[in-house]
């Protein structure tokens, strides 16, 4: 497994998660907000937003709550795999070189670059069956060397996906930088604790826990408290 440690936080940082709805969108506001107020300069680039509420997708939010700078690969109606709702709604994938090209871009331009993906790592993002690994693995320039943290759930289940998540990653050479947990009750259930102990104990390391029900804090509340649920530089 390649790990890479909290004090050497890469430049490009992919925000993977071990499945849909696991608070990907907010682990990656708090650790804007969190970078920001270290005074480092940040970027956030979505490939593939599939799937809208209310006409916001989920770069909005994290522009809303971290007040980062957001960018945005192209914006797919119906909340489906990427492939399926571009055809639904006639339109064309970007390619991953197009999503590398934006993303070292960006990485010239700032300190960090956050990418979120859509899904988990495997999810394919175009045509041709890339996937948010693929454009990581492809990202990688001769001083950026991408890092990967994955977003995983507390519940039931949740040590089967993390597992996967990392042989995954691990398989295609990717650095793990760490583990956030996407959402933590207020009130953990011994399952839950169980699997933050088991979580803590893994080689790769966990940066944090999100408190639930983080992203209705007003944005002012949510920029404070970021850099205390995650431990980064």
């Amino acid at each position: 497994m390649i790990l890479s440690t909290v004090l050497a936080l890469p430049r490009i940082v992919f925000v993977t998660g071990t499945d849909t709805g696991v608070g990907k969108t907010i682990v990656t506001a708090a650790l804007a907000a969190a970078l920001m107020s270290a005074g480092r300069s940040v970027a956030v680039y979505k490939p593939t937003q599939a799937g809208l509420d209310n006409g916001a997708g989920d770069i909005d939010i994290v522009h809303r709550l971290a007040g980062v700078e957001v960018h945005e690969g192209i914006r797919l109606p119906d909340p489906m795999a990427p492939i399926a709702a571009a055809r639904l709604a006639s339109m064309t994938l970007p390619a991953a070189a197009e999503h590398v090209a934006t993303i070292r871009r960006l990485a010239a331009e700032h300190d960090h670059t956050l990418v979120e993906g859509a899904g988990g790592i495997l999810v394919r993002l175009d045509e041709n069956g890339s996937t948010l690994a693929d454009i990581a693995t492809a990202s990688a320039a001769d001083s950026d060397t991408p890092g990967a943290i994955i977003v995983c759930r507390a519940a039931l289940g949740t040590l089967n996906h993390t597992e996967l998540t990392i042989e995954a990653l691990a398989h295609r050479g990717i650095a793990i930088t760490g583990l956030v947990i996407g959402s933590w009750p207020r009130e953990p259930t011994t399952v839950e604790l169980s699997n933050r102990e088991y979580i803590s104990r893994h080689p790769a390391p966990l940066l944090g826990a999100i408190p639930e029900q983080a992203g209705n804090l007003c944005p002012a509340q949510f920029r404070a408290a970021a850099k205390d649920w995650l431990q980064i530089p």
